[in-house]
């Protein structure tokens, strides 16, 4: 069951919000750069509602999208970052982002980084005008070094359509290496449960 942490106050949801630090992988030489690790493929997304998923190849570099991934206290690395973006013909999108640290301590700390962010997300998006955000904690996925799922829904009392959006956050280590992968969605009830198995998923292909 979600933990509610809920406020009023004011925030349209920007489905990307765009990061300072990212630059893109190629520019900080190639010699850099470790094996990828494993990804979803788009088989992978299987969510019970018969929808298909579509997706380019992985690509290097944080990607574009960003739902709420912002105000970080340190500078993430610029090589050995990849992401892919999926899409459904409908009202869904999603993205995975793979990163390999140089160590699980550098790991570990950007993972539970992530997880306060998201935690955070809510709080800042009521404090701009018309929305009602929710946040929701889904719980942890029992998978390798451990990977949780959060949330968020929000209302814009100003939008005449698409006024709901729905979120879903995962954050999931295998030593050295974070995933995050997530999903969102104008229309309907986010698939907790189908999505916190695409997490299991994408750890368990890491490595």
């Amino acid at each position: 069951m979600g933990v509610r942490a809920g406020m009023r106050g004011s925030a349209a949801v920007a489905a990307a919000a765009v990061l300072a630090f990212v630059t893109s992988g190629p520019a900080a030489g190639a010699e850099q750069w470790r094996p990828r690790p494993g990804t979803l493929y788009i088989s992978d997304i299987r969510l019970g509602d018969g929808v298909g998923w579509s997706a380019p190849p992985v690509q290097r570099g944080w990607g574009s999208r960003y739902n709420c991934l912002q105000d970080w206290t340190w500078q993430p690395p610029e090589v050995n970052v990849w992401h892919r973006d999926f899409s459904t013909a409908e009202t869904a999108s999603a993205q995975q982002k793979v990163v390999v640290f140089t160590t699980e301590a550098e790991a570990a700390e950007f993972a539970d980084a992530a997880r306060r962010n998201f935690a955070d997300c809510p709080r800042r998006q009521n404090e701009r005008p018309g929305i009602t955000a929710t946040g929701y904690d889904h719980g942890a996925v029992n998978v390798e070094e451990g990977a949780t799922l959060q949330g968020m829904g929000t209302v814009d009392s100003g939008a005449h359509e698409r006024p709901y959006f729905n979120y879903l956050w995962g954050v999931g280590r295998d030593g050295d290496t974070v995933t995050l992968v997530e999903w969102s969605s104008y229309w309907g009830a986010p698939p907790v449960e189908p999505w916190k198995n695409v997490l299991r998923t994408a750890v368990n292909k890491l490595y």
